[in-house]
C-alpha cells in the first residue's frame, strides 16, 4: 500500500460501495460534525452496516499481520479460554498468552464476530493475527477443537 494505513473510506471505494465523491463528502461532514466515518456513510448514503464492518475488518487485517494457520501451535493453557463451540461459532483460535494479553487467530471473514466475542467473552486484553487461508484455518480449528466441529452448521462461512 502506501506509507499510511488504508482508511475505511478508501476500502469502501475499492469495494465499490462508495464513490470517491461520496467518500470525500463524508470526510468533509466528519471534519465539521465529528463522529465515526462508518456511521456517517450508513446514514448519509445508506451503506449497509455489514459493508462498513467488512471494510473495518479489511483495515484491521492490513494492520495486524497474517499467520499461516498450519504453523499454529497454541499454548495448552490458552486453549481452555475458548470453548469448542465458541471457537467454531466465532471463528477464533487462541494462540498464546503474553504479558496478560491473549493473541488469537481469526480469518478476515470471522474477525468482526471474533472481536465481538473477545470483548465480552475473555477476561484478558486480546490481539489478532489474520489467517492466510480460511481452509487452513478450518483445518487448524479441527485439529485443536475437533469436538466443536459439528456445533457450527455449515462451517465458519455461515456462523
Amino acid at each position: 500500500m502506501r506509507d499510511r494505513p488504508a482508511r475505511i473510506g478508501e476500502i469502501l471505494v475499492h469495494m465499490g460501495v462508495l464513490t470517491t465523491d461520496q467518500c470525500e463528502r463524508a470526510l468533509e461532514l466528519q471534519d465539521v460534525e465529528g463522529g465515526a466515518f462508518g456511521q456517517i456513510v450508513e446514514n448519509l448514503f445508506g451503506v449497509p452496516p455489514e459493508a462498513v464492518e467488512r471494510a473495518w475488518a479489511t483495515q484491521y487485517a492490513l494492520l495486524s499481520g497474517t499467520i499461516d494457520p498450519g504453523t499454529i501451535r497454541p499454548e495448552v493453557s490458552v486453549l481452555s479460554l475458548v470453548q469448542p463451540r465458541q471457537a467454531w461459532q466465532f471463528g477464533v483460535l487462541p494462540i498464546r498468552l503474553s504479558r496478560g494479553e491473549v493473541e488469537l487467530c481469526a480469518t478476515e471473514e470471522t474477525l468482526p464476530r471474533a472481536l465481538r466475542f473477545t470483548a465480552w467473552g475473555l477476561p484478558h486484553a486480546c490481539s489478532f493475527l489474520v489467517a492466510t487461508s480460511i481452509r487452513d484455518f478450518e483445518r487448524a480449528l479441527t485439529r485443536w477443537y475437533p469436538e466443536g466441529m459439528g456445533l457450527a452448521p455449515g462451517g465458519l462461512q455461515s456462523a
